[in-house]
């Protein structure tokens, strides 16, 4: 569509006279600048040729002057001259076009633009979709062996994390008396549990208290119960003395904020996956919505959806 454009302009422009021909020359520049400016290179397009340009550039047999263009050669007959009101109609086509293209052009860009995707990370398994991906702020993280700690369960039991070698761990950290995302996770968790199937006795469940205030044993048994966690065969509310649950914080860069007993525990929400060599691979953010006031909530699909990539991403590493 640009060569026919560039065609008509430049016959245009050479029979043109005086200031008009000025006129549609810098119109035509400033148009062929915008759409060149505005269209970048994308994939699979090749960069003009520097031979190309120079032969656009290298004046053809009719580079004549506009002044001599309708004037007879020595010895040559007459051809006449060109209407003006023609002149004028190619030229205003030629501008017409050659505009059209330049906004064709950008539109070409923005469309791309808008439609690019983010890339994916590396190393997420495959059975994972980029929708859940994006949902779950899924990411791979480097693989270095996970921090241990020994500390007890909602049942009394004292284990370490080693002690849970040889099988998955979903680790997050939770806060007994929250009612905010807290209780999304613990759905989400019991969704996974369910969408593992027979791969479900090769996953460990866990939690980490980051509640200093609310953390005996009978907290952990009291939230397990409420959110049907106790469900889960394979679950652990974990708690302890509090300079304990601070070392476990800090080794998984989870920052606590607990400034009072009645005021609300803000904590980092992350949910890490251990795969069974005691290895951190990959960690996830969990998220949720609030109504206007300001109550907790995550549409059902996509705690589902969440359940779901969970289970498959725990599932990817029992392999």
């Amino acid at each position: 569509m640009l060569f026919p454009a560039l065609v008509l302009i430049s016959t245009a422009t050479r029979l043109a006279a005086g200031r008009r021909e000025a006129k549609m020359t810098n119109l035509s520049s400033r148009l062929r600048r915008a759409a060149s400016a505005q269209r970048p290179m994308l994939p699979g397009m090749r960069e003009a040729d520097p031979a190309d340009k120079a032969d656009a550039a290298r004046p053809g047999p009719a580079s004549e002057s506009p002044a001599s263009a309708g004037a007879p050669s020595a010895g040559a007959p007459s051809t006449g001259t060109v209407r003006p009101g023609r002149l004028r109609f190619l030229a205003s086509l030629a501008a017409v076009i050659l505009a059209a293209a330049a906004v064709v052009a950008v539109f070409a860009v923005m469309r791309a633009r808008n439609g690019a995707q983010p890339a994916r990370p590396s190393g997420i398994p495959g059975s994972v979709s980029d929708a859940q991906i994006n949902l779950m702020g899924l990411s791979p993280i480097p693989v270095r062996s996970a921090p241990g700690f020994t500390l007890t369960d909602q049942n009394g039991r004292t284990l370490s994390l080693s002690s849970l070698r040889g099988k998955v761990v979903v680790l997050e950290f939770m806060d007994p008396h929250c009612t905010d995302i807290c209780p999304i996770v613990s759905q989400e968790y019991v969704d996974a549990y369910h969408d593992l199937g027979s791969l479900a006795g090769r996953v460990v469940f866990v939690a980490v208290n980051v509640n200093q205030y609310h953390a005996g044993v009978s907290d952990m048994m009291a939230y397990s119960r409420e959110q049907r966690l106790i469900t889960i065969p394979d679950w652990h509310f974990f708690t302890g003395p509090v300079p304990d649950l601070r070392e476990v914080w800090n080794g998984y860069e989870i920052t606590v904020r607990a400034p009072n007993p009645d005021a609300d525990i803000v904590h980092t929400s992350a949910v890490y996956f251990i795969d069974p060599a005691g290895r951190e691979r990959f960690i996830a953010a969990p998220m949720a919505d609030h109504t206007s006031s300001g109550a907790s909530y995550l549409p059902a699909g996509q705690i589902t959806a969440w359940g779901q990539g969970i289970a498959q991403v725990a599932r990817a590493l029992t392999r």
